[in-house]
C-alpha cells in the first residue's frame, strides 16, 4: 500500500509538471494547434483501456485544464473587446499568460501579493542557489505533500486552540518547531496578564492565533537572521525570472519576492499583515517559511553551517522529502549545524572538523528511535538542547515529531522544581483530542527498580515518550494519569 502511494504520488508530480510546461506550449499553439492537441489527448483516452487507469487518468487532467483555459482566438477576441485601440499583434503580456489557467496546487490569486509591493524580485541565480543548497541539485522539486502543508490551526476557543494540525510527512518537522514556538508565546511572551497555564492557551480565539503564529514566524527567522535581518518571501503573480534549461519549472519558486527588514518588530508586523499566505489551504506556507528561513539565514552562511556530513537540508525517504539535521537545528537555534552535540568534534577519517549545537536556545530537542537503540547508533543529544532556556522540547520519536512542553518557566533552573512535575504532549495529529498530561517524578526512582526486574528491552514495555524523556531525566517515573498510552 505504501509503494501505491509513493507510486501515485510521484505520478501526480509528474502531470503537474507537463501542467507547468503547457505555459510554454501555449505560446507556439494557435487554434488549429489546440485542436490537434486535443485530438492527440482523445486518441490516446480511447486507448486508455490497454495503457492502464492511471495513465487514462493523467490524460484526462491534461486534457481537461487545456480544455478549461482560453483557446488562443478566444484569448485574442476578449483583448479586444477590453481596448479595441490596441493592435490585433499586440504578444500576450506576462500577466495575461499567467491567468489563462489555474494548475492544481498553485497558488490561489487571492494569495499572491503585487509586484509593486517594493520587494527584491527572485534572480535566476538565487533560484539555483536555494534549490542546490535543498535538494543538492536543480532538477527536484517539492512533492504534492509539502505544496499542499500550511498552518493550520485547530478549533479556535477549544481544548486544542493553541495547536496546528500536522499530517505525517516531511513538511510535519518544521510545523512542530514552529508550533513550540506558538507554546512558547502563549504561554511566556504574551501580555503580563496572561496566565502561564495550559488553561491558559484554550481561550485561544483566530485573532489570538493569528498574533501566536507572527510571533513563532518571526522569532525563528530573527535568531536565523543573527538578530539582525529577517527576509521574509512572498509569491506573485507574476513569473520574474525565465528559467535555464538545467533548472526545473516549478511555477512557484520563479514567482518569489524577498522582503528584508533590519527590525524584529517591522518583520513582525509585516508577517502579521500577511498572515494569510502562510495559513490559507492552497498558499504552499510551509515552503514558503522555509524560503524566508534560508534566506534569512543566508546560504552562504548556511554552506559555513555545514560541514563534511552533511550538503544539503533535504533528503529523500520512502519517496518523500524529509528534514535533515542541520535544517531542525536552523529552525531551533538559528544555525544550520549537522550534528546534536554540543560544541564541535572532529572527523579523525576526514581529518575535518563536525559542527555541533554551540548555545542553549529558548526551544529544546530530545531523540529517541527504537531501531537506532537496538543497532547502539542512537546520537547523543548534547545539553544545549536537551536543557533550552524555555520548558518546551521538540520530540523526535522513531522518525515522528511532537512536541513536549511544561508550564513552569523556571523548572530548567532551580532543580528543587525536577522533582515531581507536569509535562504536557502534543503530537500534531487530528486525532489527538486532547493535550496529555504527563506527571514526572524524577525521585522515587520506582522505574529502575521495574526494569531492573523486566527481562529484554525495556521499549517493548514502555513506550516510545516513555524513554525519550527519560533521555533528559534518566529513570523518571511517568504517569500518564488516565490516558492509556498512546505514542
Amino acid at each position: 500500500m505504501a509503494t501505491d502511494k509513493m507510486d501515485a504520488n510521484g505520478e501526480l508530480d509528474e502531470i503537474l509538471q507537463r501542467v507547468a510546461d503547457l505555459q510554454k506550449w501555449r505560446d507556439v499553439f494557435d487554434s488549429r494547434g489546440y485542436a490537434l492537441f486535443s485530438l492527440f489527448l482523445r486518441l490516446e483516452l480511447q486507448q486508455g483501456c490497454v495503457k492502464g487507469t492511471r495513465f487514462y487518468c493523467r490524460c484526462h487532467i491534461l486534457l481537461e485544464l487545456f480544455s478549461t483555459a482560453k483557446r488562443p482566438s478566444e484569448k485574442k477576441s476578449d483583448e479586444d473587446g477590453e481596448d479595441s485601440s490596441h493592435p490585433a499583434s499586440r504578444p500576450p503580456s506576462t500577466s495575461a499568460q499567467s491567468h489563462q489557467f489555474t494548475a492544481p496546487y498553485s497558488i490561489p490569486q487571492a494569495l499572491a501579493v503585487s509586484a509593486s509591493l517594493g520587494g527584491q524580485a527572485m534572480s535566476p541565480e538565487l533560484a539555483v542557489s536555494l534549490r542546490t543548497v535543498l535538494f543538492g541539485n536543480t532538477f527536484h522539486i517539492f512533492n504534492y505533500e509539502w505544496k499542499k502543508s500550511f498552518f493550520k490551526f485547530r478549533e479556535p476557543f477549544s481544548e486544542m486552540a493553541y495547536a496546528l494540525e500536522t499530517e505525517r510527512g516531511g513538511a510535519c518537522a518544521v510545523q512542530m518547531v514552529v508550533q513550540a514556538h506558538i507554546i512558547k508565546y502563549l504561554l511566556f511572551n504574551r501580555s503580563a496578564e496572561s496566565d502561564c497555564t495550559i488553561q491558559s492557551m484554550m481561550t485561544v480565539g483566530e485573532m489570538e492565533q493569528r498574533k501566536a503564529l507572527a510571533a513563532a514566524l518571526t522569532d525563528i527567522l530573527w535568531a536565523a537572521g543573527e538578530e539582525e535581518t529577517v527576509t521574509v518571501c512572498l509569491v506573485t503573480s507574476e513569473r520574474c525570472f525565465t528559467p535555464h534549461l538545467n533548472y526545473k519549472l516549478d511555477s512557484f519558486t520563479e514567482r518569489l519576492q524577498l522582503f528584508t527588514f533590519k527590525k524584529k518588530e517591522e518583520a513582525r508586523a509585516f508577517i502579521y499583515e500577511h498572515i494569510q499566505c502562510f495559513r490559507e489551504e492552497g498558499s504552499h506556507g510551509i515552503i514558503l517559511f522555509l524560503y524566508s528561513l534560508i534566506f534569512s539565514r543566508t546560504i552562504d552562511r548556511i554552506q559555513t553551517d555545514l560541514d563534511c556530513t552533511t550538503t544539503q537540508l533535504l533528503h529523500l525517504r520512502f519517496g518523500n522529502f524529509v528534514c535533515r539535521q542541520a535544517l531542525i537545528n536552523l529552525l531551533l537555534t538559528g544555525r544550520a549545524t549537522p550534528h546534536v552535540f554540543n560544541g564541535t568534534s572532529h572527523c579523525k577519517e576526514q581529518d575535518k572538523p563536525l559542527y555541533g549545537v554551540l548555545t542553549r536556545s529558548n526551544v529544546g530537542y530530545l531523540l529517541w528511535n527504537r531501531d537506532q537503540v537496538n543497532h547502539a547508533q542512537l546520537p547523543l543529544v548534547g545539553s544545549m538542547l536537551k536543557t533550552p532556556k524555555l520548558p518546551i522540547w521538540v520530540c523526535n520519536i522513531n522518525g515522528t515529531y511532537s512536541v513536549l512542553f511544561g508550564t513552569n518557566c523556571s523548572l530548567l533552573s532551580d532543580w528543587k522544581m525536577e522533582h515531581l512535575f507536569l509535562l504536557y504532549f502534543y503530537n500534531g495529529q487530528p486525532t489527538q483530542l486532547n493535550t496529555t498530561t504527563l506527571s514526572i517524578d524524577t525521585h522515587s526512582h520506582h522505574w529502575e527498580a521495574d526494569s531492573n526486574d523486566s527481562q529484554g528491552d525495556p521499549e517493548k514495555k514502555f513506550p516510545s515518550l516513555e524513554m525519550t524523556i527519560r533521555t533528559k531525566w534518566e529513570g523518571a517515573v511517568i504517569d500518564w494519569n488516565g490516558t492509556v498510552p498512546f505514542f
